[in-house]
């Protein structure tokens, strides 16, 4: 039996039920793994785990990305069009990579900031199997957009906000505790500003990344709220016009 899917060329494909199944399968264990991978990433950030010299940690990661790569071979194989997945999908290979055990094994030297801004690679993996699982529940096209703009949208928030309380607890007296970076983030997404102000520059460009991420995405939020306003209203106008 075969289902139309919207295939990775974003054309509607007739796919085999078993082929749809074994993709949203995929898209839930990059997903549940890349929670995983985040737990590890607070946890870290916040004991200050010297992650490199972390075992279990590198073990783990090197297993998410191992599988990563194997999710997007195994789309590939899906796919319809191969050479068009691959001219679409190639950034996930290289998000796929794991650079961090490259890195250890060759011994190759890199600060610890950058190093830190590795660990989140994978993660862009997950952001988008969660965009893709949110697309499984509705087939409402406006809701399912501005659902998965809301799941980046906090994403940013969080990653951001871990991110600056990684590079400003140290030098910047007005971050005390990762509660003060997280509502940095939430008054700089808003494009309102916060009193906390960035001393490094990892921290000033987030400030503006932050500030950007807000005015592209809340207005799609509010466009979308007028319009479900604008529907019920016109909907309770035409149930009411025949009782007149």
């Amino acid at each position: 039996m075969k289902y139309i899917h919207k295939g990775n060329t974003g054309h509607s494909v007739e796919m085999p039920k078993w082929a749809m199944t074994i993709e949203r399968i995929s898209h839930y264990v990059v997903l549940v793994l890349s929670l995983a991978l985040i737990v590890f990433i607070s946890y870290d950030t916040f004991t200050d785990v010297q992650f490199l010299a972390n075992r279990t940690y590198m073990t783990f990661q090197l297993w998410v990305c191992i599988i990563f790569l194997g999710d997007f071979f195994l789309e590939l194989n899906l796919a319809p069009d191969k050479r068009i997945y691959i001219r679409r999908r190639w950034f996930f290979l290289l998000i796929s990579i794991p650079y961090l055990n490259i890195i250890r094994l060759f011994d190759i030297q890199f600060s610890e900031s950058t190093l830190y801004f590795i660990r989140f690679i994978p993660l862009v993996r997950g952001a988008y199997s969660m965009a893709m699982v949110v697309g499984f529940f509705s087939t409402n096209k406006a809701f399912t957009l501005v659902a998965q703009y809301a799941f980046i949208l906090v994403s940013a928030i969080y990653f951001m906000s871990l991110i600056f309380f990684y590079e400003e607890k140290d030098v910047n007296e007005n971050v005390v505790t990762y509660w003060d970076s997280l509502y940095w983030a939430c008054m700089n997404v808003t494009t309102i500003g916060s009193e906390i102000e960035a001393v490094t520059p990892v921290g000033k460009i987030g400030s503006v990344a932050m500030g950007i991420s807000g005015m592209l995405m809340l207005p799609l939020f509010t466009v979308y709220i007028t319009d479900r306003v604008k529907r019920l209203n016109a909907r309770q106008r035409s149930d009411q016009e025949p009782q007149q």
